[in-house]
């Protein structure tokens, strides 16, 4: 078969779904990529896939640019034929289900946490509910990941409860061969990190506030920031304002890496304060794949991945203290009650959140979907 998987950035489809794309070339399927270009279109062609770019304006509310995003979707549908697309985040979610459904092409879903727009009760989130509730029922299959979304989209009408053709899904899953545990170190100091773009909402701020706190009480803590700062967000954090907090000696940026655990091996405990509405944040499960001890939010998609207290901790939103709090209590940790966490963390990652476990029911779906 022909499948287009599509997403609003060539970083999602690379990072995340890259394995998906690998194991449906295998089966010798012919698999193309769909996003706009930032650079990571390269490595997927170094990986042996093609990409088609398109146009989509992310963080924009124009509809007149939306529309002109729908009509390049219709004209690359037509063009590349595909017999199914398989399309995340929100823009190609509702308007590549719309060109598919004018093309009578099969679309797959996956809802990848709804985000900061579903946060508050605007107008452009009434317009963001009507888009949805228009285009998902032409959609022949959606995931959710998790499942806070899913009784949002039933309880808003978006989707009925009584049909069949969604499920929840444990994120995008995290590929245990190459996330291994890995022993808590002997050390003089312990690394916190927390890996995310870096956009207030997932909590950025309140990590550098805890910080702060702790450094007066535990100068020999180290708490790193990795991700790229997205400059089109409007809550996008500054590369100036990081660059205060370096050097005001708070944190460590380490800029953006492909090879993440790598860095992680020398991670102690990961951090992700996030309020923004997640899917399943993919730099927790791969913290937990490897061993770390967790600290995020009682919030939409992070709770799914920290049995409080046994493989990490639960924070208040936007609660500095507790925040701070959390991070204390794995500090005066001794290296064995890290390890002992994170090991627990490992075992319940590795049970729920297997990529290969994911792969397998997209497959199954996939076959579904095809025979209709």
């Amino acid at each position: 078969m022909n499948l287009l998987i599509s997403s609003n950035t060539a970083w999602y489809l690379y990072n995340f779904r890259l394995k998906l794309a690998q194991v449906l070339a295998d089966q010798g399927h012919d698999v193309v990529f769909l996003s706009p270009e930032d650079g990571y279109e390269k490595k997927m062609k170094e990986a042996g896939f093609r990409h088609v770019p398109v146009t989509i304006d992310n963080k924009g509310k124009n509809p007149i640019r939306d529309l002109q995003t729908y009509f390049k979707y219709l004209s690359i549908f037509k063009e590349y034929k595909p017999d199914i697309i398989l399309q995340y985040t929100i823009k190609p979610n509702i308007y590549g289900t719309l060109a598919a459904h004018r093309l009578k092409i099969k679309c797959i879903n996956n809802i990848a946490g709804l985000g900061n727009l579903f946060i508050s009760k605007t107008f452009f989130t009434w317009i963001a509910k009507t888009l949805y509730k228009i285009s998902q029922k032409h959609a022949l299959h959606i995931f959710f990941q998790n499942k806070d979304d899913m009784q949002h989209f039933i309880k808003e009408g978006i989707i009925r409860e009584e049909n069949t053709n969604y499920e929840r899904i444990p994120g995008s899953g995290v590929d245990l061969s190459r996330f291994l545990p890995t022993p808590q170190k002997e050390k003089a100091h312990i690394d916190f990190i927390l890996i995310a773009r870096l956009l207030w909402d997932k909590g950025v701020g309140e990590y550098v506030e805890a910080a702060r706190i702790l450094k007066q009480k535990y100068p020999q803590a180290r708490f790193k920031l990795l991700g790229f700062t997205d400059t089109k967000n409007p809550n996008a954090i500054s590369k100036e304002i990081v660059d205060s907090w370096v050097k005001e000696d708070v944190v460590d940026y380490l800029g953006t890496s492909d090879h993440v655990e790598e860095i992680l091996r020398e991670i102690d405990c990961v951090v992700l304060p996030s309020y923004y509405r997640e899917g399943v944040p993919r730099s927790l499960l791969e913290a937990g794949a490897m061993g770390k001890p967790i600290i995020t939010t009682d919030s939409i998609g992070c709770r799914e991945t920290v049995i409080n207290g046994e493989t990490g901790f639960l924070c208040k939103p936007k609660n500095i203290d507790d925040l701070a709090e959390k991070m204390e209590a794995v500090i005066t940790m001794t290296p064995e009650e890290r390890s002992a966490m994170g090991q627990k963390g490992h075992e319940y990652i590795a049970q729920n959140f297997d990529e290969s476990k994911i792969i397998e029911r997209y497959l199954g779906v996939i076959k579904q979907v095809i025979s209709k």
